[in-house]
């Protein structure tokens, strides 16, 4: 049992980014979760008040990482160019490292589930390529970008998601960040 408080919810947490790890992506009920956690459905209740509950702290989780991440890249250069490079490197790598939280990301976990968890990631698809877009209009204030931020941010986020969406649905085989270095010649040329 776990003893500190939050301890509990943070196991609870875990264990369900494990479980969605699975490369088959079935559904997750309340009652496997309990059962590999060794706890009653009860037990799961007493820490979240439903299962949409426990998604939205993996969506918090993922959040808060990548945006500090990203926030990181936009503090430490000022290169435009560079930032929105370096930022879609750590998308993909996040996922790479992620598997689980990458079903959560394309959507494929959220199915069946509450309709403000798929909400809340297209937020998160948004605040991503605003962020994208912020780093390429930097960019092209410095003469190092002669596209259309706009457009461009947006074609940035489609090959970031189209990386999740093939590695989850490889069963985690088509790594994220496989032929990244070729790919990004023709992203950022």
């Amino acid at each position: 049992m776990a003893s500190k408080p939050g301890e509990r919810r943070l196991q609870i947490l875990q264990t369900l980014a494990t479980m969605l790890e699975s490369p088959r992506g079935e559904k997750i009920t309340t009652a496997a979760l309990a059962a590999r956690l060794d706890v009653s459905e009860a037990a799961l209740y007493r820490h979240f008040a439903s299962k949409a509950q426990m998604f939205e702290g993996l969506i918090e989780f993922i959040e808060s990482t990548l945006f500090s991440l990203l926030n990181r890249i936009t503090t430490e250069s000022t290169d435009g160019a560079a930032q929105a490079s370096q930022m879609v490197t750590v998308l993909l790598g996040f996922a790479e490292k992620n598997p689980g939280m990458t079903r959560v990301l394309i959507g494929d976990a959220l199915v069946n589930e509450d309709e403000r968890l798929q909400a809340r990631m297209n937020q998160l698809y948004d605040r991503i390529e605003a962020s994208l877009r912020q780093s390429l209009k930097i960019a092209q204030a410095g003469g190092a970008w002669t596209g259309d931020p706009v457009p461009e941010a947006n074609v940035l986020l489609a090959f970031v998601v189209g990386r999740w969406m093939l590695f989850a649905k490889s069963g985690f085989k088509r790594m994220p960040q496989e032929g990244w270095d070729a790919q990004r010649k023709y992203l950022f040329s």
